[in-house]
């Protein structure tokens, strides 16, 4: 069996994962992380684990011997930060007054969490589903493509994730959730190329050049194929990478040319986190369909949603998504208060705001040194990708671990995308003393081990 190359995270198997391991020196988190591995199933990226963790709160995590770390990671749910106080008083609220309610039966808080997406989605994208998490969304709204355009062919792009589940796995694009154990996938699951100006597949030197030809390539896929239901895309990469100008408005055109939907997933990178409230309104788009999850819950309670265009509502006779929890109202309320929350302190023009910010200082500080070879993202989700070569742009993963376990020794915890790119992630509540302490750790341990 070939050796995958696994760019969703960290490697948990790496030499400088051991060497990390071996520096533990607590005896209760030694003996916690020996149980986790003991008890739980391994897998890559997972189990076993980095370090413990006793308590979290706002940016903060802390481990069982008392070190603090702000999380820049927080597999992107912290949005409004851990445990925000008006967030557990709601849910506490919600629990004494109504715990559970059968799918087939309706509660006002769930009523109330779909007729606020519609509020807050842009065009006509007005009808909604709820599930568990993000890759059962994923596959609610591939059903809906292939209910509405009587096809069931996707499109989507090689490097992307949209969950672990048979379906979302098929359409994604990284070996490590659709290789080997996982096949055999969906059949019709046809992928290209994504867009990505620093390592062009098509090897142009940026969009100044490149005519868009990623987003030609999706035009000429679709009408080579003739029948694909649907696009599914993260609007903006969540390793990060930014699409060029014109991208989307040109794939959207494509679709619609040729009867395919177009589906958003933006579960990592929706309700604020990169500047507006939805990614893919940086774009100037509308998609068909929206999914969502991650941070809807509030950084406590899972839940996800498929947010569809209402002329989209046409599965009636079908079953696409029946699950135990679809209209559970404890999760609708976390869902809900974390909307009112979001809005009532400005979060997502704070992000926008700290977010340019933060990319200006890492410019200006650490863009022109040798093993730094791209800087980029928007709002609070950006990324510095490390190189041993800048100039032939050569992925460094070695170098990026170590900073990464460097940035770690000194409090400060994100994660490593495609393997050489340091994803910087912070809650939208962060102080910009944080921030700015946070963005040090980086600047230094970029100096110190790239020397």
């Amino acid at each position: 069996m070939a050796q995958i190359a696994h760019t969703e995270g960290e490697a948990n198997t790496s030499q400088a994962r051991q060497k990390w391991s071996a520096s533990e020196t607590d005896d209760a988190a030694r003996d916690l992380l020996r149980r986790d591995a003991d008890a739980f199933l391994h897998q890559s990226l997972s189990s076993p684990c980095v370090a413990t963790i006793a308590r979290a709160e706002g940016i903060w995590i802390e481990d069982v011997a008392g070190r603090r770390y702000m999380d820049f990671h927080g597999n992107s749910v912290h949005h409004i930060g851990y445990g925000h106080p008006r967030l557990v008083a709601a849910i506490k609220d919600q629990l004494d007054s109504l715990p559970f309610s059968p799918r087939r039966f309706t509660n006002d808080v769930s009523v109330a969490l779909a007729e606020r997406l519609a509020e807050i989605a842009p065009g006509d994208l007005g009808k909604t589903l709820f599930t568990t998490g993000g890759s059962d969304a994923n596959e609610v709204a591939l059903k809906i493509a292939r209910a509405a355009t009587g096809r069931f062919k996707t499109l989507s792009f090689w490097d992307a994730f949209h969950g672990a589940g048979f379906g979302a796995a098929s359409v994604g694009g990284e070996a490590t959730f659709r290789s080997h154990i996982a096949g055999p996938l969906l059949p019709g699951a046809e992928h290209v190329a994504p867009f990505h100006c620093y390592h062009c597949a098509y090897g142009h030197p940026g969009p100044e050049t490149c005519a868009l030809a990623c987003a030609k390539m999706v035009d000429y896929v679709l009408q080579r194929e003739g029948d694909v239901a649907a696009v599914i895309a993260e609007p903006m990469r969540a390793v990060p990478v930014v699409p060029p100008p014109g991208y989307w408005k040109a794939v959207q055109a494509a679709c619609h040319k040729h009867g395919a939907l177009l589906i958003m997933d933006e579960i990592p990178t929706g309700l604020g986190k990169t500047g507006e409230m939805f990614a893919f309104q940086h774009d100037g788009i509308t998609p068909d369909i929206v999914t969502l999850g991650k941070a809807l819950g509030g950084g406590i309670l899972p839940i996800a949603a498929v947010v569809a265009r209402n002329d989209l509502d046409v599965c009636g006779d079908f079953a696409i998504g029946h699950y135990t929890h679809e209209k559970n109202p404890v999760t609708a309320r976390a869902a809900l208060t974390t909307l009112d929350i979001i809005a009532d302190e400005g979060l997502v023009e704070r992000s926008a705001t700290l977010g340019r910010a933060a990319m200006d200082r890492l410019h200006d500080s650490i863009g022109s040194h040798a093993r730094v070879g791209d800087i980029r993202g928007r709002g609070l989700m950006f990324g510095v990708e490390i190189v041993s070569d800048s100039q032939e742009r050569t992925p460094d993963p070695k170098l990026a671990e170590a900073i990464y376990y460097a940035c770690l020794a000194r409090g400060l915890s994100f994660k490593i995308s495609a393997g050489n790119v340091l994803t910087l992630s912070p809650p939208l509540t962060i102080r910009q003393q944080d921030l700015d302490d946070a963005l040090g750790i980086v600047e230094d341990a970029v100096r110190d081990c790239a020397n």
